[in-house]
């Protein structure tokens, strides 16, 4: 398996795949939004409705692996504590700020603020990995991504819009992300990428339905066809992206493939202008895009420095 998640193209492909899936997230929970009837504000809605979805998706993981290679489920007794924070963090509250803040942004702003996560994640690295330190061109492209992310809140006005409970719990949203980033890395050293993904989701959702459930009110989500669809689709696409993803990770650099999760703003943009009632690519938009490219290009370019000599032949 190492062999084929280390192969340049192999990896590539896994990377913007995932990226892509991720992208179609943010025009499928606005359509659901609007499909179930939820009220903008009900924030225990959402908590319910992501803590089903991503139940449905770890369940679904879960199940697959029981059938295929029961033994990569085991869990050590040590690994628990960390597998359950891991849960919380990178499910539970990334997801509570993501559907809550995503409520109150359009589908084309959530996808490129939700990408500050890369950015964040650069940053965190610094401080995690001796051989991951922040250089010239990180700095550039940090500055190129976070003026992005201002530039996509930019008003038609020249005003800059921002409330904490939209695009301030987009952002809190691709922090924790981050964090839950750095922690899959280790993570994924002891633990099968898909077990870690199984188990991460399921402890996260269990989490969100214990809190929401019980606050629920009734008719807050009417289901309808569409709907169901809508939410068998989001399962699966959760399920699929964080299970590949964390293959990908285990074997390469967060660095070396971060650059192509930019697939997932542009994939967001471009599919909630097509989706999404009232939303169209404007001048602002595009312009944070390019900007944010700007950033993880300049995050992943490499100087002749950087590369490593060959290693001479040995006779």
């Amino acid at each position: 398996m190492k062999k084929y998640l280390t192969t340049k193209w192999i990896v590539i492909s896994i990377a913007i795949l995932c990226s892509v899936l991720w992208g179609s997230a943010f025009p499928v929970l606005k359509v659901s939004y609007e499909e179930l009837g939820m009220a903008t504000n009900d924030t225990i809605a959402k908590i319910v409705l992501a803590g089903m979805r991503f139940l449905l998706a770890g369940l679904m993981l879960l199940a697959g692996l029981f059938i295929m290679n029961r033994k990569a489920l085991r869990i050590r007794r040590k690994q628990l504590p960390v597998l359950i924070l891991f849960g919380i963090v990178q499910t539970a509250l990334q997801y509570y700020f993501f559907y809550n803040g995503l409520a109150k942004t359009s589908g084309m702003q959530g996808a490129i603020l939700v990408s500050s996560g890369t950015f964040f994640t650069v940053l965190l690295a610094h401080y995690f990995y001796v051989n991951d330190r922040m250089n010239w061109q990180k700095l550039v492209g940090l500055l190129a991504g976070f003026t992005g992310i201002i530039v996509a809140n930019w008003g038609s006005s020249f005003q800059l819009n921002f409330q904490m409970t939209g695009e301030g719990y987009m952002i809190l949203a691709a922090l924790t992300g981050a964090v839950g980033t750095i922690m899959a890395k280790e993570m994924a050293l002891d633990i099968h990428p898909f077990a870690l993904t199984g188990w991460q989701l399921t402890i996260g959702s269990l989490v969100m339905l214990l809190v929401g459930l019980p606050q629920l009110q009734t008719n807050a989500m009417i289901f309808t066809p569409l709907g169901w669809w809508l939410f068998i689709y989001s399962a699966f696409l959760s399920a699929i992206a964080f299970a590949l993803w964390y293959s990908i990770l285990k074997y390469n650099k967060a660095g070396e493939i971060s650059i192509y999760k930019f697939a997932t703003p542009v994939s967001g943009a471009i599919l909630s202008a097509l989706f999404i009632p009232g939303e169209k690519l404007t001048v602002f938009i595009v312009g944070a895009l390019l900007l944010v490219a700007i950033g993880f290009v300049a995050i992943n370019y490499k100087t002749e420095e950087d590369t490593p000599p060959p290693k001479p032949i040995v006779k």
